[in-house]
C-alpha cells in the first residue's frame, strides 16, 4: 500500500470517527431532551406549581436542550397580535441592570415575524435578516436566533426563544428539530396547567360561595376571617367558620373541618354549619351542650361525617368577659393578649365529631382583658409533612406576635399569607377582638 493511500484511507477512519461521534452526541442530546420533557411533565402533573412555574421551566428547558446562553417566552394577547407576557431568562444581574427601565419587546421585528409567520426560525445572523428591527440601548448583544411557535388547541398562545450557543456556533438543523419539538410538548403543558389552574379557581370560588358572609355589625365586638384553599387544584375541602351575636348579648364563633377534599366534604360541611347556626341562636347555652346536640343531629340525619370543630362564646360577665369554648378534636384557639405575646389555650380537646355521641363534651374558660384577640383557625394553616406540628404551632405565635398591632381584617390576611404550613390543605382562620370595656 502507497503512502497516498494509507493517508486516505487514515483521513476515511478520521471522518468515520468524527460522524460516530456527531451521531453519539445526537443520540445524548435526545436522552437529555427526553429526561428534561419528563422533567416538565412531572412538574406540570404534580398539580402543584401554577403557570408562571410551568413558563419558566420550557424556557429553562429550551435554553438546556440546545445549550443556548439565553431564553424566552413571549405570550401572545387575545387578539394574537402583540406579545402581553415575555419571559426572559439567561441574562446576568449586569444586563438586568442596564435594561433597567426598557420595555420588554411587544413583537415588532424578528419576534413580530414569528407571531405573522407561526413556524420555526432559524437566523445565523440577526442584524443581517430582513426583518431585524435592532435591539433598544443595553440590549446584550445577540447574533443567532431559534424560535418556534406554540400552538394550544389550534390557536397561537405564544412562541419560544432561544439566542447563542454557548460554543459560539450556529444553531442547527438538529436544534431546531429539538425546540420545535419542546414547544410541541409545551403546548400541552401549558394547556394542562391553565386547566388546573381553572379547576383551582372554580374550587376555590365554589368553596367561597358555601362560607357564611361575617355580618357587617357585631358591636361592641369586631371580626374578620379569611380562607384560602390547598395549592392541589380541585380539592373542594370542608373548612368552615361563622360568627354571630346571640341574644344573651354574647359572641358566638365556631371554626371547623370536615374530613375529606372533595364534593361530599362540602357539602356535609354546609349540612353542619346551617345546623348549629340554628341551634346557637335558639338555645343561649354552653359551648359543650350544643356541640353534643350537634353531634346527635349528625349521627340521625347524615352520612356522620367526622368533622373537628371548636365552638366558642365570648360572654358578658362582672367588669369583663369571658372565652367559654368546648374543642372536637380540633386546635386550641390563639389568644393575642395587648402588649404579651401570643399564646394557645391548651386544654383537652374531646373526639370529633361524627365518632361517639354518647361522648360527654366539656367547657374550659378563660377571662379576657379588654382588647384581647381570639384567633381560632383549620388545621391546614400549622401542618407540614416534614415538620412537628408543634413547630407551625409555635411559628404561627410568633408571626401572630409580630402583626398583634395591625387591624383586625390585616391580621388574618397576614396570617394566612405567611403560613408555616405546605399548603397541601385549605386553610381557613376567624378572629375576635373582646370589647374594651365591660
Amino acid at each position: 500500500m502507497t503512502q497516498n493511500e494509507e493517508s486516505s484511507q487514515q483521513q476515511v477512519r478520521l471522518r468515520l470517527g468524527a460522524e460516530l461521534e456527531q451521531i453519539a452526541d445526537q443520540l445524548r442530546s435526545l436522552a437529555r431532551a427526553q429526561d428534561q420533557l419528563h422533567d416538565l411533565y412531572e412538574a406540570v402533573l404534580s398539580r402543584e406549581v401554577d403557570l408562571s412555574v410551568v413558563l419558566g421551566l420550557i424556557v429553562s428547558t429550551a435554553m438546556n436542550l440546545v445549550g443556548a446562553r439565553y431564553g424566552a417566552l413571549g405570550v401572545l394577547d387575545e387578539e394574537g397580535t402583540n406579545i402581553a407576557l415575555f419571559i426572559p431568562m439567561g441574562l446576568s444581574e449586569r444586563e438586568r441592570d442596564e435594561l433597567a427601565g426598557t420595555e420588554f419587546p411587544h413583537g415588532r421585528g424578528l419576534l413580530g415575524r414569528l407571531i405573522t409567520h407561526p413556524e420555526p426560525l432559524r437566523v445565523d445572523d440577526i442584524s443581517a435578516h430582513p426583518d431585524s428591527a435592532g435591539f433598544p440601548p443595553g440590549h446584550p448583544r445577540m447574533r443567532t436566533l431559534l424560535g418556534a411557535p406554540i400552538i394550544i388547541r389550534g390557536k397561537i398562545y405564544g412562541n419560544l426563544y432561544v439566542s447563542e450557543r454557548l460554543d459560539g456556533r450556529p444553531f442547527l438543523v438538529r436544534d431546531e428539530t429539538l425546540i420545535v419539538a419542546l414547544a410541541s410538548a409545551a403546548g400541552l403543558a401549558i394547556d394542562d396547567a391553565r386547566l388546573h389552574e381553572q379547576t383551582r379557581r372554580d374550587a376555590e370560588r365554589f368553596q367561597r360561595l358555601l362560607l357564611p358572609r361575617l355580618p357587617e355589625h357585631m358591636e361592641p365586638f369586631d371580626a374578620a376571617a379569611a380562607y384560602r384553599p390547598a395549592i392541589v387544584p380541585g380539592n373542594v375541602g370542608g373548612d368552615w367558620y361563622d360568627a354571630m351575636l346571640v341574644p344573651d348579648q354574647a359572641c358566638a364563633a365556631v371554626i371547623g373541618d370536615v374530613v375529606g377534599h372533595d364534593i361530599q366534604a362540602a357539602a356535609a360541611m354546609t349540612q353542619i354549619r346551617n345546623m348549629l347556626r340554628a341551634f346557637l341562636y335558639d338555645q343561649c347555652t354552653a359551648p359543650s351542650v350544643v356541640l353534643a346536640q350537634l353531634d346527635r343531629a349528625v349521627h340521625g340525619i347524615t352520612d356522620d361525617p367526622v368533622t373537628t370543630a371548636c365552638l366558642a362564646r365570648i360572654e358578658p360577665g362582672g367588669q369583663g368577659w369571658t372565652l367559654r369554648w368546648s374543642t372536637a378534636g380540633h386546635p386550641p384557639p390563639l389568644l393575642i393578649a395587648p402588649g404579651q405575646r401570643a399564646h394557645y389555650l391548651h386544654a383537652d380537646p374531646d373526639l370529633p365529631l361524627g365518632v361517639d355521641a354518647a361522648q360527654p363534651r366539656r367547657d374550659h374558660t378563660h377571662r379576657l382583658p379588654p382588647g384581647a384577640i381570639v384567633i381560632f383557625f383549620t388545621d391546614g394553616l400549622i401542618e407540614h409533612h416534614e415538620r412537628p406540628i408543634e413547630e407551625g404551632m409555635e411559628r404561627l405565635a410568633v408571626i401572630a406576635t409580630a402583626h398583634a398591632d395591625q387591624p383586625l381584617h390585616d391580621l388574618v390576611e397576614t396570617l394566612i399569607a405567611e403560613h408555616p404550613s405546605d399548603g397541601r390543605d385549605d386553610m381557613a382562620i376567624l378572629a375576635l377582638r373582646a370589647p374594651n370595656g365591660g
